[in-house]
């Protein structure tokens, strides 16, 4: 499940996302009565969704067969048919969705042609209140619906955003203010104060190598940063009342939870397990409830005084094993690493490097079913936190930049080596796998290190870089652009460097690649190219092809997959 959401306006009414019902969809729940109701149904699953700050509605974007191309449809809390939401809008990429309590949504849209926003009425149809040919997202709308941040990457530069906020509640949208740190420094727009008039934007910035928060009063142009001593990253939250803000700390893998009091500068940590922070809030009256897990325990939703509040409905989980620390000396800095080991084992045992996606996110010690089940099945497990993923600072996440890929591989081979070399793994039985960046990093490391890797598995990877830039929808390309330096045609030799496809007839072991036929991001055609590469040469492969998008979202496709990435790795391993 993820974290419950719940209105501004009706904050006993929430709404959260579950694979109960053996699909993942949107619930609702009425705190009230205790009840949930299923919201959505559709063959492929449902993923993105938010409820209005009244609590009168539950918006979510309808896509064909997992696809991500669609527009915005809303349903009443209590249940009915749904509508479309906005009339007069063609189909899309999402790029954000803001709403008012007066019935005002402002919608963005990200094309083949950029990124364009639209302030919808009830009483009319949307207006155009921008357009860039770069990616742009709708990010925070003022509690009064008199003012709009929209993060924007006119300067080229999608991974380092710049802020712009419009005013928008009388006549043409007018420019109130500009905020942008300069080259490789991004900013995010959390929240603007929750309370009508009140122009302060809690916004997250990077101006010291890590992401701390800031107070911006848009009106005014006064900043107020907090530079709090707390290492890693931090992210913040606005109280109900906005005296206080919700401090995030992500470090080493973990969470915690403070509270910043903004007429003091106190800053009190606040109870929590030891673990992962999965989303947190502070609840009117100063509660505050947060989705936890680690790697041994499945998620629920706590609050600080220790009590479990909710837990998604259906079958719980099993636990797993908890994840031990290990770090590793590699080519750039200390690499951390968490390793997953099956109960009761010793000597060097299979393993399976499981590489997460992204690149801009992280492993932790949360609670991963794909973990759990390659450790029930006699897997040792080891994920690498990499250069290029997040909670180590700026530094550390852009260092992937202009050499993508050969950077993680580097980081990535060096732990391997150092699980041979202190024997926890068995060199002759080496997986690397992982799906999305990982599915990437596992076809590029198959074919960079050919001798370290005894099989791989790829799933939705990205196999071919020049023909997924061609084909992947605009703000992929808008990233790649970031991350490159430029495109394929400006830049050809950094994408030749960073793409499987490169090195796929140096790939010596068997490779299983599981691809979605609707995927926008890791399109199937730069897969065929790359399989096809293979099979001219008879090198061993195996394909499993599914009727979705970048994964799918139905519990029983999902455990197919599972269950033939297991069986690969143990067939060609002599495992039974």
């Amino acid at each position: 499940m993820t974290f419950p959401e719940w209105a501004l306006d009706a904050p006993q009414r929430c709404l959260y996302a579950s694979n109960a019902s053996g699909t993942v969809e949107l619930y609702t729940w009425d705190r009230d009565s205790d009840t949930t109701r299923q919201v959505t149904k559709r063959p492929d699953g449902t993923r993105v969704g938010t409820i209005d700050p009244t609590g009168q509605w539950v918006w979510w974007f309808d896509d064909e067969g997992g696809n991500e191309f669609g527009g915005w449809r809303r349903q009443p809390f209590e249940g009915g048919e749904s509508e479309i939401a906005v009339t007069g809008l063609e189909p899309s990429y999402p790029a954000g969705l803001a709403l008012g309590s007066d019935g005002l949504a402002v919608v963005g849209r990200s094309t083949d042609d950029g990124t364009s926003v639209h302030l919808a009425r009830t009483d009319g149809e949307p207006a155009t209140i921008y357009e860039h040919k770069e990616d742009a997202n709708v990010a925070a709308l003022s509690r009064d619906g008199t003012l709009l941040a929209i993060e924007h990457s006119e300067h080229g530069d999608s991974r380092h955003m710049a802020l712009r906020i419009l005013r928008i509640d009388a006549g043409e949208p007018s420019v109130v203010g500009e905020l942008w740190d300069g080259v490789g420094l991004g900013l995010r727009a959390v929240a603007f104060a929750p309370a009508s008039g009140d122009s302060r934007l809690l916004v997250l910035n990077e101006r010291h190598g890590r992401w701390l928060p800031l107070i911006w009063d848009v009106e005014t142009g006064a900043q107020r940063e907090l530079d709090l001593d707390l290492p890693g990253d931090v992210s913040a939250r606005w109280y109900h009342d906005a005296s206080a803000l919700l401090i995030g700390h992500e470090y080493q893998a973990r969470g915690e939870l403070y509270r910043l009091d903004l007429d003091t500068n106190e800053l009190t940590r606040l109870p929590t397990p030891r673990g992962t922070i999965g989303g947190a809030t502070a609840r009117p009256h100063g509660a505050v409830e947060f989705l936890w897990s680690s790697g041994a325990e499945p998620p629920a939703v706590r609050d600080v005084d220790g009590r479990v509040v909710f837990r998604a409905p259906g079958a719980a989980a099993p636990e797993s094993v908890p994840v031990e620390d290990a770090w590793v000396d590699g080519p750039g800095g200390r690499i951390h690493a968490l390793v997953s080991k099956p109960a009761g084992v010793d000597g060097p045992q299979p393993t399976v490097f499981l590489v997460h996606g992204g690149p801009t996110s992280q492993d932790a010690d949360a609670f991963v079913p794909g973990v759990a089940a390659w450790v029930d099945a006699g897997f040792v497990v080891v994920r690498v936190n990499y250069r290029g993923s997040t909670g180590y600072g700026s530094a550390w996440r852009d260092a992937i930049e202009h050499r993508v890929g050969l950077t993680e591989i580097e980081d990535i081979a060096a732990v391997r080596d150092w699980a041979v070399s202190s024997g926890l793994t068995d060199p002759a039985a080496v997986v690397l796998a992982g799906a999305s960046w990982g599915g990437y990093l596992t076809l590029l490391g198959l074919g960079l290190r050919p001798d370290a890797w005894t099989l791989g598995v790829a799933g939705v990877p990205v196999a071919d870089y020049v023909a997924a830039y061609e084909d992947e929808m605009e703000g992929l390309r808008a990233f790649d652009r970031s991350l490159f330096g430029g495109t394929p045609e400006t830049v050809p030799e950094r994408y030749r460097q960073s793409s499987p496809i490169t090195y796929a007839d140096d790939v010596r072991a068997p490779v299983l690649i599981l691809a979605g036929a609707n995927d926008p991001r890791c399109p199937i055609r730069q897969i065929d190219n790359y399989i096809a590469v293979l099979a001219a040469r008879n090198a061993p492969h195996e394909v499993y092809r599914f009727d979705a998008g970048h994964g799918s979202l139905v519990v029983e496709e999902r455990i197919r997959q599972v269950e033939a990435e297991l069986s690969f790795a143990r067939r060609h391993l002599g495992l039974g």
